[in-house]
């Protein structure tokens, strides 16, 4: 049984408050691990992940608020998603509690034109991301398959069969070279592997309940990374 739909205040009201609480969140796992509020390259970051966000979250409660509400929902049914899930939250931590401490202690030295190309091509990642969403309506958190859905294969779709987790893996897998850190790569090149595994077992969902989608597959032959896999 579908949960009531949010009013539109409601929904405004959650996506603000989760909003703060992840600006909150996100600075103090950057700041008190490098010691000191003098770090650059997570203010520059932080600009990067939060302003995009804030904007496409004011313009889906005006135009959109079904996909935000479907993109709110974050409790898996899936043992094995949740098991991923889980997994990903631990490497995601790793990805911006490392960068801190090698502020802190110096363990490495980006050069600043790599720290901006990551920065410029996390903003092409988040522009993926809104592709997509733009793309397909359907684009919830969760892996389910909801009423009325159909198989999308238009924009990113007609490249890679899950656009979305490629512009999460461009965003978290650059993230370490945008904050200043090489070591933070080691668990960031871990992410998409872990990402291999939830599409795998979504895939097995979409083929058995999603109409239309075995053909799609054999038509859009990339999971994630053209030309590649």
């Amino acid at each position: 049984m579908n949960p009531k739909p949010l009013s539109r205040t409601a929904l405004a009201r959650m996506t603000a408050a989760r909003f703060l609480a992840a600006i909150v969140l996100v600075g103090r796992t950057l700041f008190l691990p490098a010691g000191t509020l003098n770090y650059w390259q997570a203010w520059l970051y932080m600009g990067l992940l939060f302003i995009p966000v804030a904007i496409v979250g004011v313009v889906l409660v005006i135009k959109d608020p079904e996909l935000l509400e479907r993109r709110m929902r974050t409790r898996e049914r899936e043992a094995p998603q949740r098991r991923v899930i889980a997994s990903s939250g631990l490497l995601l931590l790793a990805v911006v509690l490392i960068p801190g401490f090698d502020r802190r202690y110096a363990w490495s030295n980006v050069p600043l034109p790599l720290v901006f190309l990551a920065d410029i091509l996390i903003l092409l990642g988040y522009l993926l991301f809104v592709l997509t969403i733009r793309a397909n309506r359907f684009a919830s958190r969760v892996v389910e398959v909801q009423a009325n859905q159909v198989v999308i294969s238009s924009g990113p779709y007609a490249l890679v069969r899950h656009p979305m987790y490629l512009a999460v893996s461009l965003i978290f897998t650059l993230t370490p070279l945008a904050l200043g850190s090489f070591w933070a790569l080691i668990p960031a090149l871990l992410l998409p592997v872990v990402l291999a595994a939830r599409i795998g077992n979504e895939e097995q969902l979409l083929r058995r309940d999603l109409p239309g989608y075995e053909e799609y597959c054999h038509k859009v032959k990339y999971r994630l990374v053209p030309f590649i896999w």
